[in-house]
């Protein structure tokens, strides 16, 4: 059974709400499939797997490894990687060459990046190569060290741009 492509996710918008459940391994894998359109292989790994206090030490190696897992044990939902932090923030080259890892590694078919017009020049770039993106807004759990966000209508104000670039 061939999985479901980034287009028919978008074609789905007016008819039913898409479904995404996260998977880390392979019997997480094979519920998600049963379950969901798409799978997201996220970077909450590093929490949720390896009982780490945050997901920032979490590497792409490491999120290779359980992309390819998720990609053996499903067969029809659309595989989508986290990019882990400072995958993609250091340069527009680098978040090339880590999204291609993730398709050519991983096995998955798109990836997500947080980040709205901080993020842009990454997500272009990614876009260019033909990968895949979904931009995630609002908490980033990657920038937690990031103090005082949330709380004034600028930030509502930059929310919302950052929703319309993406």
């Amino acid at each position: 059974m061939p999985r479901i492509t980034a287009p028919a996710i978008g074609k789905l918008k007016g008819e039913r709400k898409a479904v995404m459940i996260t998977a880390y391994d392979a019997t997480s894998a094979r519920l998600a499939d049963e379950a969901a359109d798409m799978i997201l292989v996220g970077d909450s790994l590093g929490m949720v797997v390896q009982g780490r206090a945050n997901t920032l030490a979490v590497t792409m190696d490491e999120m290779i490894y359980h992309s390819r897992i998720v990609a053996q044990c499903s067969e029809k939902a659309h595989l989508m990687g986290d990019m882990p932090f400072l995958s993609y923030q250091t340069s527009p080259a680098d978040a090339v060459a880590n999204a291609g890892r993730f398709l050519k590694e991983g096995g998955v078919q798109s990836v997500k990046l947080e980040g709205g017009a901080r993020s842009l020049p990454a997500i272009e770039a990614i876009v260019r190569a033909d990968i895949p993106v979904m931009g995630h807004i609002g908490y980033t759990p990657q920038s937690e060290h990031k103090v005082g966000t949330g709380k004034v209508n600028r930030d509502a104000d930059t929310l919302l741009k950052d929703a319309k670039l993406l």
